[in-house]
């Protein structure tokens, strides 16, 4: 199957070389909005492999997410902000070890720009303090930028970005 240097699909066999992931280990997507860069099939490949997904779930009055396991049979419903999400998340919640997260553009040192509602940074912040948690943009080449984003002290920092053309790692 002949891929396209910038589809969405060609960052499936970059993730899985360069993440490793366990089997045992629970990675959570988000639902793309706007430009943001299409996870789905990434989602779908990991579901395929065996793993457990998630999908974020927004609650009134935190900026705090949960986690709501996903599979292709999963109802959705409107959530906040229109995004769609899992219906009866209550009952499917989930703690992700891996944690696939959009922007807008990244730098060179894995600080990233989202649509500014901190709820990425506010949560991975959260989680971080629980457990070991590895943070993956995704996106596309031309959102990296060549200077330094502007960070504030909440900002998370990434320990990858992946591209449909290469990974970028941040780790130390």
């Amino acid at each position: 199957m002949d891929i396209a240097i910038d589809a969405p699909e060609a960052i499936i066999d970059l993730f899985f070389q360069a993440i490793k992931p366990n089997q045992n280990q629970i990675i959570s997507f988000y639902v793309p909005m706007n430009k943001e860069f299409d996870c789905w099939p990434l989602m779908e490949a990991a579901n395929q492999r065996g793993y457990t997904c998630a999908l974020p779930v927004v609650r009134k009055g935190t900026r705090l997410l949960d986690f709501a396991k996903w599979t292709p049979d999963t109802e959705m419903e409107q959530g906040a902000y229109n995004i769609p999400q899992p219906k009866n998340a209550d009952d499917n919640i989930v703690i992700p070890d891996i944690l696939i997260i959009p922007l807008l553009a990244f730098d060179r040192r894995g600080y990233r720009l989202g649509m500014g509602g901190g709820y990425f940074d506010t949560t991975l912040a959260a989680l971080r303090g629980q457990k070991p948690i590895t943070a993956v943009g995704t996106g596309h080449a031309q959102q990296a930028c060549l200077f330094n984003l502007p960070t504030e002290v909440h900002d998370q920092k990434m320990d990858w970005v992946i591209t449909p053309q290469a990974t970028h790692y941040f780790g130390e």
